[in-house]
Formats: C-alpha cells, sequence, structure tokens
C-alpha cells in the first residue's frame, strides 16, 4: 500500500498510454466540484470553474479512503526536484471522493532527513513521563516561531482545515459577525467554513491576484459603532495565487478605530517562512500546519491563540469537542498535556523540524525564503511571462503563481512536468485554472536546489510550445543567489 500511494500519480497517463494503476481516466482540468462556489454565490455560474485542487506529489494523502489495486507496475519513484509546495490532488477522482477532497489539507514540502530519523519510531505510552516532558518543551519552543511571549499553543492531530475550525469555535458564537476575505481559493474554502458553522460573514472581495482589500475593512470598521464585528479573518498568504497580505496595516486599522473584533489568521504556509509577528500585530489567533514550512509530515495542526482569545473562549457558544481548548488546558495544569492519544512519531519530528529551525536561525530561515521567492520572480521576468500577483507588495516567498499565454493550457504544463521530468508543479485552482501554474519555494529547499527547478519549468515550457530561450531564468536567477547567499557561518 505504501509503494503504491509514494509512487502512483493521482493524474491519468496519457491518452497513448495504458496504467495500471487504477487512476481514472480523465483529461479534464475543469473536473472539480463546485459546490462552494454555488454555496456563497448562487447567482453566479461556475460552470467552467477549475478545479479546487492542484497536481499532487507522489505522496498521495488519500490514505485509507483509496483501495490499492492490484499491480503495482507503474510505481515510480517520488519525485526529487522541487518544487515542494502545492502538491495537492487534482480532481481527476471518483466521484465518491468529491466530499473528502473539499477539505483536503494543504500540500506537503521535502521532508528532512533528521525529521525523518527522529520519527522512525516504534510507539510509546503518551502517559509515561517521557512523553508530557517532550511535550513541555514543543509547547514553549513553538511559541518563537510565532513570535509570542503570551500567547498558548496547542498542538492538535489534525491538519489546517481543523486548526481553522479550531480557531472559530472556540473563540465565537454561532451568529456572530465575521469579516472575512475572500482573495484565492484557500480563502475560499475558509469562508465556506465559517458560513456552514453557521457565522454571520461578510465576505469582502478582491480580484484573484489582488491582496485584501483594508480600505473596504477600514470602511466596515469605521460604520460598526455597536461593534457587531466580533472577528477579522484573513489568510496571511494566500498559496492559490501567490499573494502575502500585510497583517500589520490590519492591526493598525482595528486600532486606529479602537475595534475589539478578534484577528484571526492563517499561517498555514507563511509560519517559519515569511515574517510573522504575533504580539507585535495583535494576532488573537494564528495557525500553521506541520507540513509547510516545519517541513514535516501532514498531520498535525498548531493554532496559538492569545489572552485575549482565551477569555473569549470562555463565554463562546460554538458547539466543540475534539477541538476544546479547555480540555488541553486543564491537562497542561495537570502536567499530562494530553487529553487524547497524540501521534508520538509527530512529536519527535516536531522537535527534529524546530531544532533544525533554530540551528538555521529564524531570522535566517525567512532570510532564505525570501531569497528564494526573488530569485523565482526574476527568473518568471527573465522567460517573458507575468506573475499572477499584481503588485509587488503582495508577493509570496513561499510559492510564485505563473501566468501562461492565452494558447497554453496550464494544466498541460503541471503534467508535462510530471509525467517527463519527475517535477511536481502546483495546479491553477478555481477561477485561476488553465491560466497559471504555481512554484513553490518552502521549507526544506536551498538555492541550487531551486535553481534545478527553473531548469526543469524551463524544459517543460518548450515542451508545451512556449519559445523560452533555455537558461534564461536559470541565469536570471542564479546571478542573483551568487551576489545574496551568505557564507555558511560554520565553514568560515
Amino acid at each position: 500500500m505504501r509503494e503504491w500511494l509514494a509512487g502512483c500519480p493521482l493524474s491519468p497517463p496519457p491518452a497513448d498510454e495504458s496504467s495500471s494503476c487504477g487512476c481514472p481516466p480523465s483529461d479534464d482540468p475543469n473536473h472539480s466540484s463546485i459546490l462552494t462556489q454555488r454555496r456563497l454565490y448562487p447567482s453566479k455560474d461556475f460552470s467552467a470553474a477549475g478545479s479546487l485542487l492542484s497536481a499532487t506529489s507522489g505522496r498521495s494523502r488519500l490514505g485509507t479512503q483509496l483501495t490499492p489495486p492490484r499491480s503495482v507496475a507503474c510505481v515510480a519513484p517520488p519525485p526529487i526536484l522541487c518544487p515542494p509546495f502545492i502538491y495537492k490532488a487534482r480532481l481527476f477522482l471518483w466521484p465518491h471522493l468529491l466530499l473528502q477532497i473539499r477539505r483536503w489539507p494543504k500540500g506537503p514540502v521535502n521532508i528532512p532527513e533528521p525529521v525523518i530519523r527522529a520519527m522512525n519510531r516504534n510507539n510509546e505510552d503518551y502517559r509515561s513521563p517521557a512523553v508530557p516532558a517532550l511535550t513541555r518543551t514543543l509547547v514553549e519552543d513553538v511559541k518563537k516561531i510565532f513570535k509570542t511571549t503570551s500567547g498558548t499553543p496547542f498542538l492538535i492531530p489534525t491538519t489546517g482545515t481543523g486548526a481553522w475550525e479550531s480557531a472559530l469555535t472556540n473563540t465565537l458564537s454561532p451568529g456572530d459577525k465575521i469579516v472575512s476575505f475572500l482573495i484565492g481559493q484557500f480563502s475560499l474554502l475558509w469562508i465556506d467554513q465559517q458560513q456552514r458553522l453557521k457565522f454571520n460573514v461578510d465576505v469582502i472581495e478582491s480580484e484573484w491576484g489582488r491582496g485584501a482589500d483594508l480600505d473596504a475593512l477600514a470602511s466596515k470598521l469605521a460604520a460598526d459603532w455597536s461593534h457587531s464585528i466580533k472577528a477579522v479573518c484573513i489568510v496571511h498568504n494566500e498559496t492559490a495565487t501567490g499573494v502575502t497580505n500585510n497583517l500589520a496595516t490590519v492591526r493598525k486599522l482595528l486600532d486606529e478605530h479602537n475595534h475589539p473584533a478578534l484577528l484571526l489568521v492563517d499561517g498555514v504556509s507563511s509560519i517559519c517562512a515569511i515574517d510573522f509577528r504575533m504580539d507585535e500585530w495583535g494576532v488573537d489567533v494564528a495557525l500553521t500546519g506541520s507540513q509547510k514550512a516545519l517541513s514535516m509530515p501532514t498531520g498535525m495542526g498548531i493554532v496559538c491563540a492569545s489572552p485575549k482569545a482565551l477569555e473569549a473562549a470562555k463565554s463562546a457558544k460554538s458547539v466543540r469537542v475534539f477541538f476544546d481548548w479547555n480540555d488541553y488546558l486543564k491537562f497542561y495544569k495537570m502536567g499530562t498535556f494530553w487529553p487524547y492519544t497524540p501521534s508520538i512519531q509527530l512529536l519527535y519530528g516536531l522537535r527534529a523540524a524546530l531544532d533544525l529551525l533554530f540551528e538555521e536561525g529564524l531570522d535566517n530561515v525567512i532570510a532564505r525564503h525570501s531569497r528564494l521567492g526573488k530569485a523565482t520572480r526574476l527568473a518568471v521576468e527573465a522567460w517573458g511571462l507575468k506573475n499572477c500577483t499584481q503588485k509587488e507588495e503582495w508577493f509570496s516567498d513561499t510559492v510564485t503563481a505563473v501566468i501562461v499565454p492565452p494558447h497554453i493550457n496550464s494544466s498541460d504544463v503541471v503534467k508535462r512536468a510530471w509525467t517527463r521530468y519527475n517535477l511536481s508543479l502546483g495546479l491553477g485552482l478555481n477561477k485561476v485554472a488553465g491560466k497559471v501554474f504555481r512554484i513553490g519555494h518552502l521549507g526544506n529547499l536551498n538555492d541550487l536546489q531551486l535553481l534545478g527547478c527553473l531548469s526543469g519549468v524551463e524544459m517543460v515550457l518548450r515542451d508545451v510550445g512556449y519559445p523560452v530561450k533555455l537558461g534564461s531564468g536559470v541565469a536570471a536567477a542564479a546571478a542573483y543567489l551568487q551576489n545574496t547567499i551568505p557564507m555558511i557561518s560554520s565553514r568560515i
């Protein structure tokens, strides 16, 4: 089962090839679930909506939802080149999986060998003295990646989607008014969750490729004399379009209007990679997932709550059981930490991941991601292509969405990269399906790996009919990196 899941891509084989992997035949990049869009905008036509999820890496996360085929003859080695970033399943899947797919966690990155080795251990009794002692160090050290001294972290065995729900249900009551920004696919899915949890969601929508409309937020805060807005929800880094929002400005607006609304932030693809300052920016609940900048397997949602958020949790009426912070706090006080069985392997993996981050230095990690993001954007410019992100102030340092010419379908770029070069790129999602592909530069990735990725993208572009000059993007990126890569301090 593991071998099949590790090697069998979920995208279908080319029409002239046969497959024994059991993957369903479909070449339609727009074959997707559009339930979310129709629920949010019943008056709009989403019949041409693109796929909700991007190309998967070989490491499928369908788990037991899939039945392995009788034959594994098509098994191929997992991709070794980056970008590692948005490896989500294309919706070339069985119809009965569509509901599960819509709640899919955000994709994984490369896992460092020390993390893999740390997780390679047997189960342990989580009530033994060793696990609480380990957990205590993790809870304290996790605060550092959020840059908080007053926040309380919760290490929840879940995905980013579960962390979303934890943030909402512990701080709000059904019917509470939320202002939420729709700027891409993952902000769309969080809004869908907010609505399904029966909150009153005031959606501020921006064109995909633009950041959150903070002028609209300012107007809503100014008009809210009764303080009916209980929370502002924002995705820090929208991976579908490669857009990073300015959280400091959001906090400034709340303070200027003396508004008590909670600030809830999805930092799944930003925390540990893009500058994030929970205390300084007055973030009340921040969350991330183990599969992104921490460079671990999917399965741990990390939520950090401010004292204000913990106070709000005392009166929040939303139903919660598995995600209830109060259960965690009771066990924190007891010194045993766990209200239910944790993943022992992920805890040891988190310990190793944090140690690697602190060894490199969190500021250095953020600088590395900034360097990789800039190099990727210079390559895209050298290719004569455009960034989906419309302004420099919104450029993401963890993912770059590249717009393809009208005569090229970006799904062909992603498919060609996978089938010929063993390279995983992210599909365009929903409104930008077929229009963009995404290069990830997040987590366990260095400068030379990125250059290898960019050379692969150039060959793919030539394959699909775009007349890129081979080496042009690589040269632009390499010239920048040569002048910005720091010396390795331990080798000087």
